[in-house]
């Protein structure tokens, strides 16, 4: 019979199979990818979004359908992030065709929503390209870039469920969202001129009476032109409003400083291209990938030397950070910031813009349209915004390169809400952060997912903030939290948030230091079973015996931890006094140590006679003189006895002044200083790290004519050298070869690379930040392991 099979061939009957697949899978054009996957394997059958991440039904014979589930995570697109991938066998229907369905909303949420990405190649080229119908569309997105997270307003990831709801497709964005060979197939931001959002230039009217209202012709144009007059712009971007200026005008970056009340804290700059960014900063290939990665954070990088005079490169305005020995930049990541910066062919604008935060410092930012033209309307000159509707705040991410390895400064746009993978399963919980750089984290099973940076909790506006992000977060995850962390601090606003939101839930506390030490050990996996010692240096966290803890060297595991060691406690006089004015903490240093507050030195000469005098009535008789072991604070004396800062206008200035200094100080010079060891005072308890014989040394440096860079050199050394002695103390003594080393002071990369090495070459396993921030931003994660583990001890 024609057609027939040789005879004793077998036929394999089709199957069908049901596949789950879970991780970063909606919004990064998974879908169209599992769709042109069947196709091509020709299998039928149908993919649909669901709550718990991407379903497919496959129908075919048995060797595709296998094929289709090795290939589905193996040839996944770039955005996705493939977490598992489950199948199992069901009844064949017999259907003949491939189909994407719309999506479920059932089912508890399990999928992951990506971080907004920066605009992808293709994106660029069509936007710099006259022929194409998206040439300078300032919105142009694919499946391959665009926003995410910040217009996220539920699940599954669907244009319904996104801040683009509001702008019905036209007829050609509504084809190309439907043709499985278009890079747009459904792409929920899809959008072209004809559909929106748009771009809008408000300035106030020219006698400055009434309200900003649209300037005429091309908004970027306009936008443009301001800023090369020297206007402040504020321009709405992905996760909120920046304020820029032409960085390399001095006047408008001063004005700019003095109008947001910033001091002398560094500014953001946003570069045209690496062109631009290496005519100031030197540049590693870690470095470059970053800049150029589809996160786009702020990348801290090194100054270039200054050139002889007469020969200098323009580069930005001394203002821009002054005092730093980095220069944060990104790269553009939207549209609308290179139309800004200008397109090829363009006529000659800025090419390096500050870009930093839209709002006045310490204030979280602005997202709202009307609330822009209000809270900013004593910053900025003029506004470009857009009608796209801002869901989640997100601040622009913070990443310095130490050693080859990415260091997170601030994570926020890029990374969250990426969740992270636990060591050990964690009960569903809260854990509420602190009350700087605040950052919350839900977390269940083996996942944990942090919030964007949300800032500091002193303002009433932040903490409402945090309010709205908890809920937020909890909407996007599988999350309900029967248990709540916060930091034992009695005074925290965070803390208190969690008293206050508990609804009959435990709230457990954990100590700050604690929470570093096990954050640390989270992101490197370790499972809790064997004790490390944690290096925890910081500037301010609550101790146990109710002093102000920053110099802890802790045996810690997640159940508990001992205090081993610790920097010798000096009075903190008049509390955030001292931690503005770091001549007053360099005074009080000296008065422990027994050292005369002799004119000549620098910290003496910096503070008024009169207040040297009531300072020195407050130490003698105790008054308002809390104990602190803050090595943060040891970093600030130093800056002002060395003659390196006496005032502070921003968190850690006097520090990070100090770091600049040692990397200037002479190549040739191995000479430290060094700390006294001592046992405590009762039997069994902490080593102290007593910092007198540093002080007295750097002293007679200062008498001998020693320069403030060479000093602070060698104070960095003597720091890592103490670290290493008590290490090896607590190796000896306990058998413990794994440091982590934690806390905001190991922002400092100096240090931090100068410990790691020191550790290493005598063969200990040293644990340093990479997923979370060392700092307050990354304690959340700790909290959580701390309190919520399951099966674990409550801390």
């Amino acid at each position: 019979m024609s057609g027939a099979l040789p005879a004793g061939v077998a036929v394999r009957a089709p199957l069908r199979r049901k596949v789950t697949v879970r991780g970063v899978v909606q919004g990064v054009g998974f879908r169209p990818h599992v769709y042109a996957l069947a196709t091509r394997l020709g299998l039928s059958g149908h993919v649909t979004n669901t709550p718990e991440g991407v379903v497919a039904e496959v129908e075919g014979t048995p060797g595709a359908v296998d094929r289709f589930c090795d290939r589905l995570a193996a040839e996944a697109p770039p955005l996705a992030r493939v977490d598992l991938v489950e199948h199992r066998e069901i009844p064949t229907v017999g259907d003949t065709a491939f189909t994407i369905l719309a999506s479920r909303t059932d089912g508890p949420a399990g999928t992951l929503i990506p971080p907004d990405t920066a605009t992808c190649a293709a994106c660029l080229s069509e936007l710099a390209d006259p022929a194409d119908r998206r040439h300078r569309h300032p919105f142009v997105t694919c499946t391959h870039c665009g926003p995410r997270f910040t217009i996220v307003t539920g699940l599954p990831y669907d244009r319904a469920h996104t801040t683009m709801a509001g702008f019905p497709l036209c007829p050609d964005c509504a084809h190309e969202y439907v043709d499985p060979a278009d890079r747009r197939f459904h792409a929920q931001p899809v959008a072209c001129r004809s559909c929106g959002p748009r771009l809008r230039l408000l300035v106030p009217p020219p006698d400055g009476d009434g309200p900003p209202a649209p300037a005429a012709g091309d908004p970027v144009d306009g936008a443009r032109a301001l800023l090369a007059r020297g206007a402040i712009l504020a321009v709405k971007g992905l996760g909120g409003y920046h304020l820029a200026c032409d960085a390399m005008n001095p006047a408008a970056v001063a004005r700019l400083r003095r109008r947001k009340a910033r001091g002398a804290k560094p500014f953001a700059l946003m570069a045209q291209d690496l062109d631009t960014v290496e005519q100031s900063v030197r540049i590693t290939p870690e470095e470059r990938g970053l800049l150029t990665g589809a996160g786009r954070p702020i990348v801290l990088l090194r100054r270039r030397v200054p050139e002889p005079r007469g020969t200098e490169i323009p580069g930005p305005a001394e203002a821009v950070a002054p005092g730093s020995p980095d220069l944060g930049i990104m790269l553009p990541y939207t549209p609308v910031h290179h139309l800004l910066l200008g397109l090829p062919g363009d006529p000659e604008g800025p090419r390096l813009l500050v870009m930093t935060s839209g709002n006045v410092s310490g204030e979280p930012i602005v997202t709202d349209d009307t609330e822009a033209l209000e809270r900013l309307a004593r910053l900025a000159d003029a506004w470009l915004m857009h009608d796209r509707p801002i869901h989640v705040p997100c601040d622009d991410s913070v990443v310095r390169v130490c050693d080859g390895q990415p260091l997170i400064v601030r994570r926020a746009r890029g990374y969250a809400p990426l969740p992270l993978t636990l060591p050990v399963p964690v009960r569903p919980a809260l854990a509420v952060g602190g009350d700087l750089k605040n950052v919350f984290c839900l977390g269940e099973g083996r996942r944990a997912w942090l919030s964007a940076h949300i800032g500091d909790m002193d303002d009433l506006a932040t903490q409402r903030a945090f309010g709205r992000a908890v809920t937020q977060l909890e909407a996007i995850t599988p999350v309900r939290p029967r248990l709540l962390a916060a930091d034992r601090h009695p005074g925290y606003r965070s803390a208190r948030w969690a008293d206050r939101n508990a609804g009959g839930r435990p709230v457990v506390r954990v100590q700050h230091h604690h929470a570093h030490v096990a954050a640390a050990m989270a992101e490197h996996g370790l499972d809790g079973s064997r004790p490390v010692l944690g290096v925890a240096f910081d500037g301010t966290g609550y101790g146990d015996d109710g002093a102000v803890w920053g110099g802890e060297f802790l045996l810690a595991d997640y159940d508990g931890c001992t205090r081993f060691g610790h920097l010798a406690y000096v009075p903190l006089p008049g509390g955030d006094a001292a931690i503005h004015r770091p001549y007053r903490m360099a005074l009080a240093h000296l008065w422990t140590a027994g050292i005369r507050w002799s004119a000549e030195l620098p910290c003496a000469a910096a503070c008024p006679p009169g207040e040297r005098r009531v300072l020195e009535r407050q130490l003698e008789r105790n008054l308002n003189c809390v104990p602190t072991s803050s090595m943060g604070r040891l970093f600030d004396a130093v800056s002002s006895l060395a003659g390196v800062c006496h005032r502070a206008g921003y968190e850690a200035q006097a520090a990070v002044e100090l770091e600049a200094a040692a990397l200037r100080g002479p190549a040739g010079d191995t000479a430290a200083y060094a700390f006294a060891v001592r046992a405590a005072e009762e039997d069994g308890g902490p080593l102290r790290a007593d910092p007198a014989p540093v002080l007295a040394a750097i002293v007679d440096d200062l008498r001998a004519g020693t320069g403030p860079d060479l000093i602070a050199a060698r104070f960095h050394r003597a720091v890592t050298g103490v670290v290493h002695r008590l290490c090896v103390l607590a190796r000896e003594r306990h058998g413990v070869d794994t440091v982590a080393l934690t806390g905001g002071v190991f922002l400092n990369s100096v240090l931090s690379s100068a410990c790691a090495g020191a550790l290493g070459a005598d063969g200990f396993t040293v644990l340093r930040h990479r997923l979370v921030p060392p700092g307050d931003g990354g304690l959340a994660l700790g909290q959580l392991m701390v309190a919520a583990r399951a099966g674990g001890a409550p801390g």
